[in-house]
């Protein structure tokens, strides 16, 4: 027995889910569920098929390539034309435009596109209006190949089909369920009304901004189905389009574990196949570092050194194969990769293929089909994937257009902002009204469309109907109501931090009762802290810990730096966040166009400690003329050069030869700054001491050999600037270099309220470590002046006990616990955004309890 065909043409691939499983649960067969399009490429015989948007815009690369246009000829090269002369292409056809008809240079352009498109299609593929042809054409075979035809809930049909469903209709029945558009005159068949249902009276809300709206939307359905009467399948939520409330729907119902499937598919980016795509993308169009490559091959984030040529990468693997035991394999593999990344966007297709899973694979050739390959940040923004969740099963987040084929019984409606529901319509950019006259061009404009829709789901929804606008966009402009709301009353206001009767989360939850969330620990101290914060006292929050604390004191007994000591004297708490608990702050410079302080003055340091290096013994620094340090110090900028990109970030190629220029000049002043020296002097620059392992070289020490700070039990560790030693061995000079220019009254400078102490310490070191010195010299120059002049400490040995008494005062308070914020603040605090983010009025609510707890500490802060 032959089973009757029937075919189904459904609005949105929503409706062919459902409908497909609702066939599967009443056994029916014979049903094809299709497409317009696809019914007449069924008719039209063989294997055709429609073409697809893979299938055009890929045609549409190659045609617009071939040249010689008339007025699009200067945008036929630029990133985003395929695209926009695709929806160009589908608006002519479905409004059933011929454009050899008319007689304009712009449209003579695009009916050469259409010829040239219809070429480069692949054998099986016709445009829409051939396959029209083709189907009329074939009227005879309706009845086998179509059977009955229904059209389901459409809420239009575009014009070009319009003449085969009439002639359809003089062979076969023709059917149409409930259409959304009182336009019908054209069609000759049976027009059937869906059965009838009470609508549900609509409550609007107002929400503060559209995460607001989906917020309250998700406590809407998560208090439907723990009702236990509404099941997941039952509830959809909906706006004109998905795309500005996509982001938020996936991250909160994901948060929320709510079973929601996405009608128009999941952005590609969100998925892990797309973020492999991204990264090889980001790769290609930006250049290689290390961060960008780490991510391409492990998605892991790397630690922001920047590799950003071949050659870095090259020498970085040579180095890493001699430190380890040698991979030939693994190192050929990643240097073969990194070859191909190295050229860049031009080999985006063999990259692709050579570094992606074939599932990433498959995202990259869309993208590469969509546009040229420079728009590839553009095209992966675009690519959506089928969500593989059952609509079934679901809630569903869906376009209106997709809910109008498949109704549901309990609706909430998202955005109803004017220009947003119902759209605007948009000049077509490519055919400007003045060519094509708008009616022709867009018989059915988007708003009417929507609006349209917007009546037929609010028909539908007998369960429940909710709408809601919000007040203010996501970048906080306000947002006039849609005009469909004029005749629906006044709309309920919802506060953003209102307490809701059904929580969506557990998050939500927890904010919703004080009460729950007072309960947990991490709550509790952090609702603690906010307040502690506004208290003047001093609490644990501020950094009051219990006295011998093991961590700190550990921190304390480690060898200490200049830098580390400049923590523990002017900000106690800093110190015990960077040293005892380990806290580091982020670089958020990937690529910078400049260094910073910091890595400027270690470059000039860099600079001189090989400078001396090279001149050290034969023929010796002191004995070096001009010439000779400036040959020294170019070598060791060129080794300067291929290094540092290794190791940390560095400016991009021409600003780095530029930078690297500067700090050799301000080197060579550093090195002539001294112009004699007294005969069979030695000099030395970066000289160790206080290191854990011996420092290979020609040192005045032993590099290992420990250095305490007189009176206490702190022990040094670092590197002198520059140290020079008289032939006899009985006096020392130890030079600390600063890079940027004098400030006030640099000559009253002793330890700076703790800021300067590198000249104590380097005398420190010298005088332990040099037992036949008699005499210490320890001077400061700044070597950002024209002309630096000797800053030399009046009395070093008073100074060394100055910040031997202010180390014990710290170690003591430490101990004590009194690990507490310093009352100076720094130009740059990297350690600030741990405090309070309005730390001035911090401080200002904690400078009495602070100081009566420092007590006579805080004069170190006013040292000079």
């Amino acid at each position: 027995m032959r089973a009757n065909r029937n075919t189904v043409v459904l609005q949105g691939p929503l409706a062919f889910r459902m409908q497909r499983l609702a066939a599967a649960d009443q056994g029916a067969f014979g049903l094809q569920f299709t497409t317009m399009p696809a019914v007449a490429a069924r008719l039209a015989g063989g294997f055709l098929r429609p073409v697809h948007s893979e299938d055009l815009e890929s045609a549409l690369q190659m045609a617009l390539k071939a040249g010689g246009f008339a007025e699009i000829e200067p945008l036929a090269a630029l990133p985003g034309m395929a695209r926009a002369a695709a929806r160009t292409l589908r608006r002519t056809w479905d409004a059933d435009v011929d454009l050899e008809a008319f007689r304009s240079p712009r449209l003579a352009d695009l009916a050469l596109l259409e010829r040239r498109v219809r070429e480069c299609l692949p054998p099986a593929v016709r445009l829409p209006r051939d396959l029209r042809q083709l189907a009329l054409g074939r009227l005879q075979h309706a009845k086998n190949v179509v059977g009955e035809l229904l059209l389901d809930r459409l809420l239009s049909v575009p014009l070009i089909w319009q003449p085969l469903i009439r002639s359809l209709s003089e062979v076969i029945p023709v059917q149409w369920i409930e259409p959304g558009t009182a336009d019908t005159k054209w069609f000759t068949g049976q027009i059937i009304a869906a059965p009838p249902r009470m609508p549900s009276a609509p409550r609007v809300m107002s929400c503060a901004n559209p995460r607001s709206e989906v917020i309250e939307s998700l406590r809407w359905t998560r208090q439907l189905l723990a009702s236990g009467k509404v099941r997941p399948q039952e509830i959809a939520i909906c706006a004109a389009t998905t795309d500005e409330w996509d982001e938020h729907v996936l991250a909160l119902a994901k948060g929320a574990a709510l079973p929601i499937h996405l009608s128009d598919g999941l952005p590609a980016l969100s998925t892990r196949e797309g973020q492999a795509c991204a990264s090889l993308a980001d790769v290609l169009l930006n250049g290689l570092s290390q961060d960008r490559v780490r991510r391409l091959f492990g998605h892991a984030i790397g630690q922001s050194r920047m590799l950003k040529e071949l050659r870095h990468w090259r020498r970085a693997l040579l180095n890493a194969a001699v430190r380890r035991a040698p991979d030939a394999g693994v190192s050929t593999i990643v240097e073969n990769a990194l070859e191909l990344l190295s050229r860049g966007i031009l080999v985006a297709h063999e990259a692709g293929e050579e570094l992606l899973d074939p599932s990433a694979r498959l995202l990259w050739q869309r993208a590469l089909k969509s546009a040229p390959a420079e728009a590839l940040g553009l095209s992966l923004q675009a690519l959506r994937l089928t969500d593989a969740s059952e609509a079934g099963a679901s809630v569903v987040w869906c376009p209106a257009a997709h809910l109008v084929g498949a109704p549901r019984p309990y609706v909430w409606l998202l955005g109803l902002t004017s220009g947003t529901w119902p759209g605007r319509p948009r000049e077509d950019p490519l055919l400007p009204e003045q060519l094509v006259p708008k009616y022709l061009l867009d018989p059915d404009p988007i708003g009417n469309q929507q609006r349209r829709a917007f009546e037929l789901i609010r028909g539908q929804a007998s369960g429940g109907c909710l709408i809601s606008r919000s007040r203010r966009s996501a970048q906080g402009g306000l947002l006039p109501i849609s005009p469909l709301l004029a005749k629906l009353g006044p709309a309920k206001a919802l506060k953003r931090g209102r307490i809701p009767q059904h929580a969506f989360s557990e998050t939500d939850r927890l904010l919703a009762r004080p009460q729950d969330a007072a309960a947990s620990p991490r709550i509790r101290s952090a609702m603690s802290c906010w307040s502690d914060w506004s208290a003047a006292k001093v609490s644990e929050h501020d950094g009051r810990v219990r006295a011998h604390h093991p961590v700190i004191d550990s921190a304390l007994r480690r060898p200490q730096s200049a830098t580390s000591l400049g923590r523990l004297l002017r900000n106690p708490l800093s110190f015990v966040w960077r040293y005892a608990l380990g806290w580091q702050a982020p670089a958020l410079v990937e690529e910078p166009l400049s260094i910073d302080a910091r890595a400027w003055g270690e470059l000039v340091h860099e600079l001189l400690r090989r400078t001396v290096n090279q001149l050290e013994p034969d023929p010796g620094y002191t004995r070096a003329d001009a010439a000779m340090l400036r040959n020294a110090l170019h070598i060791a900028g060129l080794q300067v050069r291929d290094e540092w990109p290794l190791e940390r970030p560095v400016p991009p190629l021409l600003l780095w030869q530029h930078t690297l220029a500067s700090a050799e000049e301000l080197a060579f002043r550093a090195l002539r700054v001294d112009t004699t020296f007294s005969p069979g002097t030695r000099c030395w620059t970066e000289v160790p001491f206080g290191s854990r392992e011996a420092a290979p070289g020609n040192w005045p020490w032993d590099t290992t050999t420990l250095v305490i700070v007189p009176g206490t039990s702190v022990s040094l560790h670092g590197s002198i600037d520059r140290l020079d030693l008289n032939a006899p061995g009985t006096s020392v000079r130890v030079t600390d270099y600063k890079t940027g220019p004098e400030p006030p009254h640099a000559e009253q400078i002793i330890v700076s309220g703790g800021a300067s102490l590198q000249r104590v310490i380097y005398a420190i070191a010298a005088q332990q470590l040099l037992p036949d010195v008699r005499r210490v010299v320890a001077r400061l120059f700044y070597l950002g002046e024209e002309t630096p002049r000797s800053r030399e400490l009046p009395n070093v040995d008073q100074a060394m006990q100055e910040v031997s008494g202010y180390i014990r005062q710290a170690w003591a308070l430490l101990d004590a616990g009194t690990a507490l914020p310093g009352l100076v603040r720094e130009q740059y605090d990297d350690d600030r955004i741990a405090l309070p983010a309005d730390t001035e009025k911090y401080l200002r609510i904690k400078n009495g309890p602070f100081r009566r707890d420092f007590g006579t500490y805080a004069r170190i802060w006013h040292a000079p």
